[in-house]
């Protein structure tokens, strides 16, 4: 049996928008035009056309490493081509690069923190999109109905129709701008980027009281590959996985993880990366990335997001450093006292991790009605 997943829900809730709903609409006019043809096709959790190649196109010995989901697996392996067609193409390594195809670890993906899996933690991020798309989605539902008499979409389906922006967008080859997304203004892709956004933070960071302990083992994976030293995690780290040179090689250049936008969002707030954000983010009125200390759905995991952790050893500095650049932006590492160009020292970055190194919260996954089920 196929699970419900968000996505799916949307996708369901879409096909209706693109079918029953639109056989209520006798004349689409106007921007509205192009939906009397439109058909629904793009799926769920699926890796677009535009998807494979940006892959391709990010990469330039890796070790690799992909969650278990297919369109995971499959960013990963597309990946795989482009570094190796980058390494031949550059005549100044005369490297044919045998080692392609790359091997890839494959994690299954499995529910680990029963606390964090079910209610009533699992509501908080629903809550408060549902508060805000009660503030800002009234005027646009009003606006489409009156356009299309017979439409009569919810507060949820003109989110959905919303939705249809981005995702047409990047299921085009080349990225084509759909109609779609000239249906609404600025102001309001603004609102919009910010219900995604309250999304990830009531569900995976810190507006979710075990959101950052999500990404609490990865983090811990990436200390062992920073100071080359054996994983120390009793989260969710795969001891036999983490434990092998086989699956968790340590000294290497070059490592390549793909995962999800929801466990890169649990990894960030982990690692501190936007603890300058003051309070919670309210469900009332809009905090930009800019006054959230950089924090936003779309500057953190927008389609294809990537973070660089970067280790590296600078004239005149005795010590290694580190810096992590999130989706192009080099971030200042406040914790551990960045310097201008936002470095701080391996020790530093390190001995910043409190967090991290102990455990997180993860003892509160299996209390009370959530005893654990390792057994």
């Amino acid at each position: 049996m196929e699970p419900v997943t968000p996505r799916l829900r949307r996708q369901r809730s879409t096909t209706r928008l693109s079918t029953s709903r639109r056989a209520n609409v006798k004349n689409f006019t106007g921007p509205y035009a192009f939906l009397a043809d439109y058909e629904y096709n793009l799926g769920a959790d699926q890796l677009t056309v535009f998807g494979q190649q940006e892959m391709i196109d990010s990469g330039i010995k890796p070790f690799v490493r992909s969650s278990g989901q297919a369109r995971v697996v499959e960013s990963a392996q597309n990946w795989n081509r482009g570094f190796h067609a980058a390494k031949v193409a550059d005549q100044r390594s005369g490297y044919a690069d045998a080692a392609y195809p790359y091997p890839i670890v494959v994690i299954p993906e499995t529910d680990v923190c029963n606390a964090f899996e079910n209610v009533p933690d699992g509501n908080i991020a629903s809550d408060a999109q549902a508060q805000w798309a009660a503030v800002f989605i009234s005027p646009i539902q009003t606006r489409i109905n009156a356009a299309l008499p017979g439409a009569n979409l919810t507060v949820m389906e003109t989110v959905h129709m919303m939705d249809l922006c981005p995702f047409n967008t990047v299921a085009s080859p080349n990225g084509t701008i759909p109609g779609f997304c000239a249906l609404f203004t600025e102001e309001e892709w603004h609102q919009y980027g910010y219900y995604q956004t309250l999304n990830k933070y009531y569900g995976f960071s810190h507006g979710n009281p075990l959101g950052p302990t999500q990404g609490v083992g990865f983090s811990n994976e990436l200390i062992a590959r920073l100071t080359s030293k054996s994983v120390d995690d009793e989260s969710s780290t795969n001891h036999t996985l983490d434990g092998s040179n086989d699956t968790f090689p340590l000294g290497r250049r070059l490592y390549a993880d793909f995962s999800h936008d929801n466990d890169m969002t649990g990894i960030f707030s982990a690692l501190g990366l936007y603890d300058g954000t003051t309070g919670l983010l309210p469900n009332t009125t809009i905090t930009e990335a800019p006054q959230a200390n950089g924090y936003s759905a779309a500057w953190t995991v927008p389609f294809a997001a990537r973070a660089y952790f970067e280790k590296m050893q600078c004239r005149g500095q005795p010590e290694e450093l580190v810096r992590v650049i999130v989706n192009d932006r080099v971030l200042p590492l406040t914790q551990c006292d960045g310097d201008r160009l936002g470095r701080c020292t391996l020790d530093a970055f390190v001995d910043s991790l409190g967090f991290v190194r102990g455990g997180g919260d993860w003892g509160q996954c299996f209390v009370g009605n959530y005893a654990s089920h390792f057994g």
